[in-house]
């Protein structure tokens, strides 16, 4: 998949990036309940991560968005932690490596912001995210960090930048 570019959120994007995370939830029977699918923002991403550090990317492809995912400060945590957030891609570009470019622009921009920690939650039927994280440095940690209110996601991971 070569004709693709990641890119910053823009405001017209919002409907395109619900519509993905939306589509990923009910393709992978993903719980709605305690997860980024009952997020108040969900609909209003660039407004959302149009916030001091913060940043939300999607990839494109053909004018479409195929991918996406974001790093903001973790609420209700020391400001030193920051969370990686709403990571999700359609069937059609999984497997090809843009997971992980993804995965090392929003660290990057993670640390460029200052933060020495990131913190995400995932599901446990999510083992090629997860296999993904743990290559990238994420570990397992035995307790949710914050206040996400993602109460149905009961995997959690934090990594050193």
């Amino acid at each position: 998949m070569e004709d693709y570019s990641i890119r910053k959120i823009k405001k017209e994007d919002n409907q395109a990036v619900a519509q993905l995370i939306r589509a990923v939830f009910d393709e992978l029977n993903i719980p709605k309940v305690g997860t980024a699918y009952e997020d108040p923002y969900l609909d209003l991403m660039f407004e959302e991560y149009n916030k001091p550090k913060s940043v939300y990317y999607v990839v494109e492809k053909a004018g479409k968005i195929i991918g996406s995912a974001g790093v903001a400060p973790l609420e209700n945590e020391v400001e030193t932690i920051c969370e990686l957030q709403k990571m999700y891609f359609l069937p059609e570009t999984r497997g090809l490596g843009i997971g992980s470019k993804m995965m090392a622009i929003c660290l990057q921009s993670a640390k460029d912001f200052g933060f020495e920690k990131c913190y995400l939650e995932t599901m446990p039927f999510m083992h090629d995210a997860q296999k993904l994280y743990k290559k990238v440095g994420f570990e397992y940690i035995c307790s949710p960090m914050g206040s996400t209110g993602h109460t149905s996601c009961p995997v959690w991971m934090l990594k050193d930048l």
